[in-house]
Parts: structure tokens; sequence; C-alpha cells
């Protein structure tokens, strides 16, 4: 599914890209040595990081340092706005080379989450990003030098406004601890299975086996790591493989039902309506027709 190190590919002369990112369920394990910034600008993103699952809603803004490990859980129908960023951005205008080290360090220990960050700073650094985010869109003469002012801005921001986390800053934190590196490869691992094999009949049981753990310990690792139990995230994986399908393909209900993993069209049916609120072939009349 992915590569455990992520590299970036910039798109222009900066080392800065921003994107918006739609529908996905699973945005595996993976870290990078840029900064990440994840903005929800609809629904809400379940994030896994540091041992924790956050869930990040719609107008609050998540933001990892450098080589922090992390992955996404993404509701149906959520919209966030991607931003990264290398710190050697600002390697020309540093005072002293020293400062870089400084710079790494002001994000590692800085609180992630917008949400602790009180009212007036949420909304100062959600008016800053989305501006980034249009220069971007737009890309007008010299927005180069826009971005690069305000990457100036949020730096400032981060000496002055965004608070630090209440807990001790952890060691080495670019190399992951044993434990968590482990985490985070089993899940990459869980999701890569689930993407390979969501067409078959899986069981809770097969999982646990491929990845070395019993039924019970598998159960309990996997709810506290996603936010859901097993059954409920194949389920949703499945059901997004559907809505994809009937967005995109004319096709008998019977083919939709196989190809995203439901055993008949009974079930499928069923399912997709308790979860969707709409049948299935309602919904594809819906969707298909706007297309």
């Amino acid at each position: 599914m992915s590569l455990y190190l992520e590299i970036p590919e910039w798109d222009n002369s900066l080392p800065f890209r921003a994107f918006e990112n739609q529908g996905e369920i699973v945005v595996p394990p993976h870290w990078h040595k840029e900064i990440e910034m994840i903005y929800v600008t609809k629904g809400l993103v379940n994030i896994g990081y540091d041992n924790q699952l956050f869930q990040v809603q719609e107008g609050e803004i998540f933001i990892f340092g450098s080589g922090e490990s992390h992955y996404f859980l993404a509701s149906p129908g959520s919209t966030r706005i991607v931003y990264q960023f290398d710190l050697a951005v600002f390697q020309n205008y540093l005072v002293n080379q020293s400062d870089y080290k400084d710079i790494v360090t002001l994000f590692e220990k800085a609180e992630n989450l917008s949400r602790f960050w009180g009212n007036d700073v949420e909304q100062e650094m959600r008016s800053l990003v989305e501006k980034l985010f249009k220069e971007v869109q737009q890309k007008k003469l010299g927005y180069d030098y826009a971005i690069l002012s305000l990457l100036h801005q949020l730096l400032v921001f981060y000496y002055r406004e965004i608070p630090q986390k209440n807990c001790t800053l952890k060691e080495g934190n670019f190399v992951e601890s044993t434990h968590q590196k482990q985490t985070l490869e089993r899940l990459n691992d869980v999701f890569i299975y689930i993407e390979n094999h969501f067409q078959e009949v899986i069981t809770l049981e097969d999982v646990a086996k491929y990845v070395g753990f019993s039924p019970y310990y598998f159960s309990r690792f996997f709810k506290k790591n996603t936010g859901q139990n097993f059954s409920q995230f194949l389920t949703e994986y499945r059901l997004n493989q559907a809505k994809y399908i009937l967005s995109h393909e004319n096709i008998p209900m019977i083919e939709v039902a196989e190809r995203s993993g439901f055993n008949s069209v009974k079930t499928f049916h069923h399912v997709f309506k308790e979860h969707v609120g709409l049948s299935p072939l309602k919904y594809h009349k819906t969707i298909y027709g706007n297309n």
C-alpha cells in the first residue's frame, strides 16, 4: 500500500506542497522528515499518532513534527487539505546555522492539535493555512515569495503563540521507539492485507494469524489503534469501495457486491442501506448521474 518512509515530490521551486484529499479511508502508517499539517475542512479524520488516536473535527488542524510516524482513517465524505514542507525552506534565512536544530525542536515540543491552542490562536492559524492553499491554487505571479512569506509567519507563530505539549519531549524523536515502530508496522501489515483480500472472505482469525497475534490480542490491538473493532473497519472499507464503484461505473448490482467484497447482493443491499441511508441503486442514480 505504501512505504514506511514517504518522500514528497515538490511541484515548484520551494520544498513545499499543498493538496486537497477526499474520501480515502486509509492513509497507512508512514513518516517523513518534512513538517506536515492536516486541515480538516469537512467531516472528521481519525489520526493515529504517538500511541494515541485523535479524532480531528471539521475546522481543526493537526501538525506533525519532523520524523513523527502517523496514519489516517478518514470518515466517508470527509475533506482535508494536506500541507508538507521541508524545514530547509528556512535554511538561507537563519541568523545562526544552529537555529535549524532549534526549529526542529520547536515543532516537536508544540501541541499538535489546534483544539488545545485556544480559539483565537486556532482561528489565526486557520486563516494562515487558508491563505497558503489559496496561493497554491491561484499561482499568481510571485506566489513562491508569497508562500515563503506565509511560512515565515507560521514559524513566528510557533515561536510566540502555539503552546507546548504538557509532557516531556521524548529523546530521539526522529527515529521512533522500537515499540511504536513495531505497532505502526503491524498496522501497515493489516491495512495491506485488507487491501489485497477485501474481495475475499476475511475473518479476524485470518488477519490475527497473518500478523502473528492471537485473535483476542489482535482484537484489542486493533481497537486501541484505530478506534474501531475489526468487523466495523472491514465493513466500512468495503462500503467505501462500493460507493466508489457506484459513483463511477454503471454495472449490475451483483458485480458491485462481488467487487466490493460482499458475499451476496442481499447482504450488500442490507448493509449499504443500513449505513448509508439509501439503497445502492438509489445511491448510484443520485451520484452517478451527477458525474
